[in-house]
């Protein structure tokens, strides 16, 4: 990650790796949607983030979620991205990602309003209950069926039910996934690959409603290219770019009755070669685990009967200070998920290992060759990984 200091925001702001709590139901990605819908006048939708009276009289909202564009990013960014820094320096905000800080728990805590807790997709991996099986969110096709996985109502689901009209504008390959259904059922979706399709087509469903109108946007590239090739590397550089021309086509294209909210689902973090532990190369950190899900940054261990605290021990004494080891108890009564109702408790592991620093805990044998080799990661409750932007654009 780039030494450049935070996006101008509060004077007191967390340092890059200082641990930062999500702030459900104040100022976080679960907020999003639900002012927004209040702006638009769906009855029941609170506005905690204030943006009622600066809206007042929109009718026609678009949310932009750009994977990976953290707060932190924006100034590594900003030589690159001049439409960027300069929303960000006067309409942006901070706000924190749900926990773990991953994109399909982002993406569903977007879509839902709602802590992870309550929605249930708690991280990139997760054990399947009462099997041995781990889900891929981002390579769920049906099984289990997203609306049993995922049963919270969408605020889109309920927008549409309110009167709005909603559209989905993504890629064209995500429509009908697992994910997607879970995240963002209830919108009518339209694929669109690279910035100028997606800016064409979300501008086009802005304008096509005949009353309140909602469009939800989402561009995976900068993410993408910070795990491939790191955070300020010329890919990542050239993602910044699109990203900036994204932006300035779609502040460009707001009608008068229009606003544009701007967000993401984390920031990332280079990880160096010496800070990553390999699971499946030291037998003391599978002693006594069954199943492991979660990612690098945020490891979900769930261990052999009797084994949890034998589990713990070991990993403690492995990873020492590169790593906090909690248990799944200790983790929920702390408030990371949000309320967690008990149908959703067996996804989390018995034991939770949250990366400290720039450290990782990978799986070279048991998961994806490529994700061991990725430059940039993200998931667990640094600054840099949890703070993300709000940048709101009125037409």
């Amino acid at each position: 990650m780039s030494g450049a200091p935070p996006a101008p925001g509060p004077a007191a702001a967390p340092a890059p790796l200082e641990v930062v709590a999500p702030r459900y139901g104040a100022a976080s990605l679960a907020d999003v949607l639900p002012a927004a819908l209040a702006v638009l006048g769906v009855p029941g939708a609170a506005d905690t983030l204030g943006l009622t009276d600066a809206l007042a009289g929109v009718r026609r909202i678009a949310v932009l979620l750009v994977d990976g564009l953290g707060w932190y990013q924006i100034p590594t960014a900003a030589p690159y991205a001049p439409t960027l820094a300069g929303l960000a320096a006067t309409t942006g905000r901070p706000l924190t990602s749900g926990f773990p800080s991953t994109t399909p728990t982002s993406l569903v805590t977007l879509g839902t309003g709602a802590p992870p807790g309550a929605h249930g997709v708690l991280g990139f991996t997760l054990r399947i209950p009462g099997t041995d099986r781990v889900l891929n969110h981002v390579e769920w096709a049906a099984d289990p069926d997203p609306r049993r996985w995922q049963p919270v109502p969408t605020r889109l689901e309920r927008a549409r039910a309110a009167g709005v009209t909603v559209t989905v504008v993504s890629r064209p390959e995500f429509g009908g996934s697992g994910l997607t259904v879970a995240a963002n059922r209830g919108g009518d979706y339209r694929g669109a690959a690279g910035v100028d399709a997606l800016a064409g087509q979300m501008l086009a469903a802005l304008a096509a409603g005949p009353g309140p109108t909602l469009v939800s946007g989402y561009h995976p590239d900068l993410d993408r290219h910070g795990h491939l090739a790191g955070v300020d590397s010329m890919p990542w550089r050239a993602a910044a770019a699109d990203v900036d021309r994204l932006l300035a086509r779609l502040v460009d294209g707001l009608g008068p009755d229009a606003a544009l909210l701007v967000t993401a689902d984390h920031g990332q973090l280079d990880i160096p070669p010496g800070h990553r532990v390999d699971l499946d190369a030291d037998e003391r950190l599978r002693a006594g685990v069954t199943v492991v899900a979660g990612e690098p940054r945020v490891r979900y261990l769930h261990v052999a009967p009797g084994a949890r605290d034998d589990v713990r021990a070991a990993w403690s004494a492995v990873l020492g200070d590169a790593a906090r080891v909690r248990t799944r108890e200790e983790m929920v009564a702390e408030g990371w998920f949000g309320p967690v109702p008990e149908e959703h408790l067996g996804r989390i592991g018995d034991v939770v290992v949250v990366s400290n620093g720039t450290h990782a805990v990978l799986a070279t044998r048991s998961e994806p060759p490529m994700a061991s080799r990725l430059v940039a990661y993200h998931g667990a409750d640094t600054a840099a990984e949890m703070t993300i932007p709000l940048l709101v654009v009125r037409g």
